[in-house]
């Protein structure tokens, strides 16, 4: 096989991002730096009764983000339980009290975790009253969080970060909406449908009879990927034709997931007054990202394994349409940035090929991570680099003028250690436990042996990464797979966003420290590799012990 095609979608690819980063970065910078607020922005203020003048601590910007976030999961839950009364339900039934909590905590969480086949469980007015909405809301927190932190950084002796729901409001109004339903447009001219048509019956070529579903699709994966969310409309997900038609769709998915993650190091250079600060920020989330993209391929190319090396090719789980490149760059990228979509079943990839996209999440997911969570990662992770180099070479721990002192190390450390507890904990439990082991042996695991302990640690670490996708051999709909991913969702969504406000309230709280002789400069190379360095020593290899008994066990067969 050629590796030309491969090379041109690369190519592609990283041109039309960098033609994005300047004026994308650039607006969203202007988006979130303007004092000026539009017409039906100012409307919806006075409804809600909010003073869009008023700056708020972190404090209060949490506790608004947390109100906002729980009533929506009350919402979504709602509408799935009262399915049967609502229009364009499509005769499906109520569904059930666990997956309605796993499936609300999913979307308000920015995961798109989906238990349950999405065209037989749940009708039109569920997708777009419920799940897109809040593919549309849930990006615009990941983005308000990112950019409250940056103020925290730029900002001078200030006891205020910003007001939530003016960034919530902006991200919505100026950012989500108008660039989705760009994109949108964009999709239905490849061939994603949108109607709402419900399931036609049609008679085969052979004479049978099957039934074909319809549904608002482009509309919902427009924002699905632009918001890093990834919940498909279809159980196949990106795989299924009415989603992702052909080949230059496909690419056009992959920079929707990639666009505004790439751009924010712009925004976040603007904000803070150097743009060399988001180069430096761009060239590490880059330099991950391309590097997984290459070992993915390389590995699925290879075809290591008995099965893949007597037909030739590993293939199977991958569509024919995209071939292998096509299928590990959107998996690559789908799981680096928090999207969970996916066009190939990562479940059938080789054994360490199927590691990588694991990997991807446990680094975090901040090459370049899901839309605003991605950013304000590798910001913590460029804080704890800064502490590092103080140890090592004796320079002053500062970070963009700003002390790093031990109230900000143990936030940033608590913020680390967050994922794999939520993950490792997760998995444990769900074989320590006997009653749960019993259910998630014989019921959730169908590949008994690594590949099944995959499959569970796959599950966690894509909840408690807010990521979405699965090993798709395993059974997730089960009262405790739903619960324990659910509270892994939640946990793993709003404790990091509340350490990372109570950071950016520390920093916003101090006077910029003018740069002296003993200042580490965090804007050239020497920086970039070493929180290159940071985040994959402190991120990945906290996985490696759990991964020897999983993927790299069963590659070893």
């Amino acid at each position: 096989m050629s590796a030309l095609p491969a090379i041109l979608q690369v190519a592609t690819l990283v041109l039309i991002l960098t033609v994005l980063y300047r004026p994308l970065g650039d607006y969203l910078f202007r988006v979130y730096a303007s004092r000026r607020h539009l017409l039906v922005e100012r409307g919806f203020y006075r409804l809600i009764g909010v003073d869009p003048h008023a700056e708020q601590t972190w404090q209060a910007y949490l506790r608004a983000l947390l109100w906002f976030s729980g009533v929506g999961v009350l919402l979504v839950y709602l509408l799935q339980r009262l399915q049967p009364v609502l229009p364009y339900s499509l005769g499906l039934p109520p569904v059930s009290e666990h997956l309605s909590f796993n499936t609300a905590v999913s979307f308000v969480t920015n995961t798109n975790w989906q238990s349950y086949s999405p065209e037989l469980t749940l009708g039109y007015t569920v997708q777009l009253v419920g799940l897109t909405v809040q593919n549309v809301v849930s990006a615009a927190v990941g983005i308000a969080v990112a950019v409250a932190l940056v103020r925290g950084l730029a900002r001078r002796r200030s006891g205020t970060i910003g007001n939530f729901w003016v960034d919530l409001t902006r991200g919505t109004a100026r950012v989500m909406l108008p660039l989705s339903v760009v994109a949108a447009i964009v999709l239905l001219a490849g061939g994603v449908i949108q109607n709402l048509d419900g399931f036609t019956q049609v008679t085969t070529l052979s004479g049978g009879s099957q039934v074909i579903p319809g549904g608002p699709v482009a509309s919902q994966e427009a924002v699905k990927l632009l918001g890093t969310n990834g919940g498909g409309f279809f159980n196949a997900n990106s795989a299924h034709p009415f989603e992702n038609p052909g080949g230059w769709v496909n690419l056009f998915e992959i920079v929707l997931m990639l666009a505004i993650p790439f751009a924010l190091p712009r925004t976040f250079g603007r904000m803070v007054g150097s743009d060399k600060q988001g180069y430096t920020v761009l060239a590490v989330m880059g330099t991950l990202y391309l590097a997984s993209v290459a070992i993915l391929s390389a590995v699925e190319r290879a075809g290591w394994g008995t099965a893949p090396e007597l037909a030739g090719a590993a293939m199977e789980g991958k569509e024919q349409r995209f071939g292998v490149f096509g299928s590990t760059l959107f998996g690559a990228t789908s799981t680096l940035t928090s999207t969970g979509a996916v066009n190939s079943m990562h479940d059938s990839y080789t054994a360490i090929g199927g590691m990588v996209p694991m990997l991807n999440m446990m680094l975090g997911e901040v090459a370049p991570g899901g839309v605003g969570a991605g950013l304000y990662g590798l910001l913590v992770l460029a804080v704890l680099a800064v502490f590092v180099a103080g140890l090592l070479v004796g320079r002053t721990p500062e970070y963009l003028g700003k002390k790093i002192g031990p109230r900000e190390i143990k936030l940033a450390s608590l913020y680390i250690l967050v994922m794999p507890i939520l993950v490792l904990g997760g998995t444990a439990l769900s074989f320590a436990i006997p009653g749960v082991r019993e259910d998630v042996t014989t019921t959730s695991i169908w590949n008994p042996g690594n590949h099944g302990l995959s499959e569970v640690l796959y599950a966690f670490t894509s909840a408690a990464n807010n990521n979405g996708s699965a090993f798709a051999g395993l059974t997730a709909n089960t009262p405790w797979m739903n619960t324990a991913l659910a509270v892994a969702m939640l946990l793993g969504r709003f404790v990091p966003i509340a350490l990372v406000l109570a950071l950016a309230g520390s920093f916003a709280a101090q006077d910029r420290v003018p740069a002296t002789a003993g200042t580490l400069p965090t804007h050239r190379p020497q920086f970039a590799g070493l929180l290159l360095g940071v985040t994959v020593v402190v991120t990945a290899l906290t996985f490696f012990p759990v991964l020897t008994l999983g993927p790299l066990a069963e590659g070893l067969l």
